[in-house]
């Protein structure tokens, strides 16, 4: 995929896939700006790497539940990079629980992060992709949106939330010449999975087709595809990434 030329957003890019996703974008020819929240020296390897590519990279520390800080974080981008091209919604959380246990604090926490953290970066973007008249906006979420997962209500109803998201918006940004899609990952083994219960592993590996968990690289791959220009009659759509683990 060529990508000499854009500028792209990854949104917790200093670990597991949003790192995949950050390097792919960079191998391929884009320059990156990239999102963390305590993970700073993790975010600054990231940088590191990138700009010994050749490609311009900027590390920016950013709650994404906070509105403002999305939109200031775009002028930033502006700024350093000249123009945006690329939004990629990643920066995610989880904090499990059964419903009958469910706190508020756990239900908001997770919606704020995964959900009201994607709207408001694409709240923020899409006056200037609009005004520009081009755009990629991918969002991460999950198989567990699509299905539901015990213990995750939170989690699976803010991923659910972005799928809906991802399809409203490719309504109204598609006159716009703006692409939006949703990568749906299954069980990728970033190093916050490698440290689960080998049985746990080894129960979602059962659930898919290849028996086998995925790589954050399985992930980047189509995440690059979708910011392409090969991609430019595709929106609106949610493209598992499970090795079959949803069917």
């Amino acid at each position: 995929m060529d990508l000499e030329g854009n500028v792209a957003l990854i949104t917790g890019g200093s670990m597991g896939i949003g790192t995949a996703i950050s390097l792919n974008m960079a191998q391929n020819g884009a320059d990156v700006a990239l999102t963390y929240r305590r993970h700073e020296q993790e975010a600054m390897e990231v940088e590191e790497k990138i700009k010994g590519m050749g490609r311009k990279s900027k590390a920016y520390k950013v709650d994404v539940s906070e509105f403002e800080a999305a939109q200031k974080l775009v002028n930033d981008i502006i700024q350093e990079f000249g123009h945006l091209d690329i939004l990629i919604n990643n920066a995610g959380m989880n904090w499990d629980g059964v419903v009958w246990k469910m706190t508020e604090e756990q239900w908001d926490k997770v919606i704020d992060v995964d959900l009201k953290g994607t709207f408001n970066f694409i709240r923020a973007v899409a006056p200037l992709f609009r005004e520009q008249k081009a755009g990629k906006i991918i969002n991460i979420t999950s198989i567990n949106g699509l299905r539901g997962k015990f213990g995750q209500s939170n989690y699976s109803a803010a991923k659910a939330g972005t799928i809906g998201l991802t399809k409203t918006v490719a309504r109204e940004m598609g006159k716009y010449n703006v692409n939006v899609n949703s990568v749906a990952p299954g069980m990728i083994l970033t190093d916050m999975f490698k440290d689960l219960p080998e049985e746990i592993k080894q129960k979602a590996a059962d659930e898919t087709v290849f028996n086998r968990l995925g790589d954050p690289d399985d992930v980047a791959h189509i995440v690059s595809f979708l910011a392409s220009d090969k991609s430019r009659h595709i929106t609106g759509e949610v493209i598992k990434v499970d090795g079959g683990q949803y069917i």
